[in-house]
């Protein structure tokens, strides 16, 4: 199992923010992960990266405990994290000139321009390298930013938002094109989306996370109330036009976002095969 939380807490001073997250994602897995504003979407997310610690229980990747951001855990913000003074080329091998900084040694070695080349190819902006951040489109950026993270051969990419602050037509571009990316490499993917109908279209899994439930023992704090497998099978987006896609946004936007339906829990809909609850 790629990643393993169990009976996960995570509060902030007296406010608890995630409530007994339970948590198994396979390696190779797609996962989109939608909920309300301020649910703790992006807390796990932080959590998964090592960016910040839980309150109480076991976070693991591939059975070692998560206990600090490292290159195992690629991480794509919504905001580009590229620097504007380097090129193209230059912010793809920034990752591994940073491990030879360890080594006394900053230098771009041959062997890591190649590499970068390789990524760069990899997401289609061969041609582009010289350039700078400034000279390429928001979604050319992004994909610098997905190869800046690819590099460095993370067990697990993590994306956060990445693809909220484009245009529609640039992110469905960019939708299709992380699918194809996935479905060559099958990294293992942790998608964090505000967007349902991206998180439905890309995911091979679907988690919801919402606040709003009953509990009677534990009013606070977010858990994970939906967990569906995801068909892979539809690659087009047309897919977006049919019945049972609109119906199941609908569902989701139910379970998880609706305050007047508030599930017990025990009645969550948790379909995936790796789902489970230590309640």
């Amino acid at each position: 199992m790629m990643i393993h939380l169990e009976d996960v807490y995570k509060a902030y001073g007296q406010k608890l923010i995630l409530n007994d997250i339970d948590l198994k994602v396979s390696t190779g897995e797609f996962c989109s992960v939608v909920g309300p504003s301020g649910c703790g979407k992006t807390t796990i997310l932080k959590l998964i990266l090592g960016q910040e610690f839980a309150t109480s229980g076991i976070l693991k990747i591939d059975g070692e405990d998560i206990t600090s951001p490292s290159p195992q855990q690629g991480i794509v913000y919504q905001r580009y994290s590229l620097f504007p003074h380097l090129t193209v080329l230059e912010n793809i091998a920034l990752g591994k000139r940073l491990e030879r900084l360890f080594l006394n040694s900053f230098t771009t070695s041959k062997k890591d321009k190649e590499e970068a080349q390789y990524y760069l190819e990899k997401v289609r902006l061969d041609g582009h390298g010289n350039k700078y951040p400034h000279e390429l489109s928001g979604g050319m950026q992004q994909r610098v930013a997905i190869a800046q993270a690819l590099i460095m051969r993370p067990k697990v990419m993590l994306f956060d938002e990445p693809f909220g602050a484009l245009d529609p037509g640039t992110r469905e571009d960019l939708q299709v094109f992380l699918l194809e990316l996935w479905e060559e490499t099958r990294m293992t993917i942790f998608f964090v989306t505000h967007d349902l109908e991206e998180a439905l279209f890309l995911g091979t899994r679907l988690l919801v996370i919402s606040q709003f439930y009953k509990h009677v023992k534990n009013p606070e704090g977010a858990k994970i109330v939906a967990d569906y497998p995801l068909s892979r099978s539809a690659n087009s987006t047309t897919v977006k036009e049919k019945g049972e896609f609109g119906a199941m946004i609908q569902k989701i936007r139910r379970e998880g976002f609706d305050q007047n339906y508030c599930q017990r829990i025990e009645d969550f809909n948790l379909q995936h095969k790796d789902s489970f609850q230590t309640i």
